[in-house]
This record gives structure tokens, sequence and C-alpha cells, in this order.
């Protein structure tokens, strides 16, 4: 297993990109300090329960993120209520939510 990290800045602030690479998959997060979006390997739904904002971002294993370059140019395709609070909306391009959760 390989671990990366990535820093992207925001007009508010930093959010940190972690990638786990296993042979043939990977796990992908971007946090901030009110919230993080993920690969759809993550459960949005058990995250609301714990009262943490969380959208997964588009992925699929004939076109995943792939990399944490690729992730600010997806777009979300679930949000949570804590989420959506902070107004992360599905559709938007994961780079705007980075703006929200940072």
């Amino acid at each position: 297993m390989q671990i990366e990290t990535k820093v992207f800045q925001t007009s508010r602030g930093q959010v940190e990109g972690v990638q786990s690479k296993w042979e043939g998959f990977n796990i992908l997060v971007v946090t901030g300090s009110k919230g993080f979006l993920a690969c759809p390997a993550i459960d949005v739904d058990a995250c609301d329960g714990y009262g943490v904002a969380t959208a997964i971002v588009e992925s699929t294993a004939d076109n995943p993120i792939g990399t944490l370059e690729r992730f600010p140019a997806r777009k979300v395709t679930k949000v949570n209520s804590k989420a959506k609070e902070l107004g992360v909306t599905a559709g938007m391009d994961a780079a705007d939510a980075f703006e929200l959760i940072a």
C-alpha cells in the first residue's frame, strides 16, 4: 500500500487530499475543517449519522478518479444533510465544494 497527500489552496483556506493506493484500487479523500469529499468507497449516509459533512465525487471502475490531481475536476454526485447545510450540491465541481469544506 502507498499513501500520497496533496494540499489544495482555496480562497477560504486549505484542504488536504489523501490517497491510499493498493494494486488495482484507490481510496481518495479531500478533507477540510468543515467536512470532506470522497470517492464512492465511503458511505456518505453513515457519515451523516456521525454529524460529519460528507459528499461523494464521481468515480467508476471504467473512469476512476485515479489521482489527487484529477479530483478537483470531478463532479459531486451525492451529498449528505450536513454537507447540504454548507452549500454543497450534487452536480457541482469538486473544486467548488473544496471552498465550502475548507
